[in-house]
């Protein structure tokens, strides 16, 4: 990489880590928050709240995809971020649940990670995007295990309105990274449209972005669940960071071995499936197994374990499989499909909750898992020599 290069994809990955700890930190402990304020008594409004985000960023992916091709990246990518900006000031001055709603609705709105994207392929050369693309996913899957860790404290330290007030401060300083720090693209991006239809109908793409769909399905629903599980279990919200620290950290160690075989040796639809069924089987253990911490814990391993994986398998897959012309299209549907996981995963959950109780939340997504497992057997992957080639030409620096 040439300087330009490092520079933009640093910039950008620390754009998209800060703007996605904003998720994520709310994951850990919204939950438990809402039963403290009007409507938090509702678990499908405390499922809602949770999935808006990713309901409206499904909506607006697409639209500020193709209004940065007319109005360049920078504009859109800070109009996005000042919509972030009051969608977290909303919620952080909200007196109850609908207010939350309609703030993390806001935040959502905010959809600027396709137009992130772009521009990071507009500052980088073929060869060397591949790179690029991994450095944000680690920034992303640092900023998640970072909100694991930090939101209890954080949360007992500051409240829910201050943990938004947070969120809202790092989008605002995203803007001055975008402003002075990520470079300019030399010239304007042609805009070109993306031909979604024929992405569409591509079976191999569509496994995928069904796979996409249930993983983050899952974890919303988890989310609304595993805190007061963890409460009940006997340790309060301020200390989860004690069971949220190591396990990120054990998951990410034990990710290794797997993305090893993934990509260096070709195994990438054995290693695929391997982690399907560690979700599942998370799934499954959640709902017979009694709550207790170690338990817990175990358990909450082998998902991030498998969720970990499968983050960066299935991008990875979508890249090689799409047509090649079309890979941007394909991102982009995928990117779509999983903020829709999101919502669902939240919606469908707190509806769950609401009208049953958590065993039936994770068995419904073991349902899930299972069909999403069945779909998955009989994909076509890539052969083994395609993936093992376009590492070495990775470890080359090519």
């Amino acid at each position: 990489m040439n300087s330009q290069e490092i520079r933009a994809t640093v910039s950008l990955a620390a754009i998209f880590a800060l703007r996605m700890l904003g998720l994520f930190l709310i994951l850990p402990v919204f939950s438990v928050y809402a039963k403290t304020v009007p409507g938090g008594d509702n678990a499908l409004l405390v499922g809602l709240a949770l999935g808006i985000y990713g309901l409206a960023q499904s909506l607006f992916y697409i639209p500020y995809g193709w209004l940065s091709d007319w109005l360049g990246r920078k504009p859109v990518i800070i109009a996005g971020l000042l919509v972030f900006a009051l969608g977290s000031l909303v919620a952080a001055l909200a007196s109850d649940l609908t207010w939350i709603i309609i703030g993390r609705a806001l935040q959502g709105a905010g959809a600027i990670s396709s137009v992130l994207t772009a521009l990071l392929a507009d500052l980088t050369t073929t060869e060397n995007r591949t790179k690029a693309m991994a450095m944000v996913g680690a920034s992303i899957g640092l900023s998640f295990a970072v909100a694991l860790v930090a939101a209890p404290t954080l949360f007992g330290w500051l409240g829910m309105s201050g943990l938004f007030s947070i969120i809202g401060l790092l989008a605002v300083a995203s803007i001055g990274v975008v402003l002075w720090v990520v470079p300019t693209p030399a010239t304007p991006t042609a805009h070109s449209k993306a031909p979604f239809t024929q992405v569409l109908r591509h079976a191999e793409l569509l496994r995928l972005n069904f796979g996409v769909f249930v993983l983050h399905f899952t974890q919303i629903a988890l989310f609304i669940v595993v805190p007061h599980l963890l409460v009940t279990a006997g340790l309060p919200i301020t200390a989860h960071w004690k069971i949220y620290l190591p396990v990120m950290g054990l998951s990410f160690v034990l990710m290794i071995p797997a993305i090893i075989a993934a990509g260096k040796y070709g195994r990438m639809k054995t290693v695929l499936l391997i982690a399907i069924l560690c979700i599942l089987f998370s799934q499954l253990s959640f709902a017979e197994f009694p709550p207790t911490l170690w338990w817990l814990a175990g358990i909450l391993t082998v998902y991030f374990t498998g969720f970990n994986v499968l983050e960066a398998v299935q991008p990875s897959l979508i890249s090689t499989l799409a047509p090649g012309a079309r890979k941007g299209a394909a991102m982009g549907i995928y990117n779509t499909v999983q903020a829709l996981g999101y919502f669902m995963g939240g919606v469908f959950g707190g509806w769950l909750l609401k009208n049953a109780d958590y065993h039936t939340v994770f068995i419904s997504c073991a349902v899930l898992v299972v069909a999403w497992l069945i779909i998955a057997a009989n994909m076509q992957c890539p052969r083994a020599a395609r993936f093992s080639e376009s590492m070495h030409r990775i470890d080359r620096g090519n």
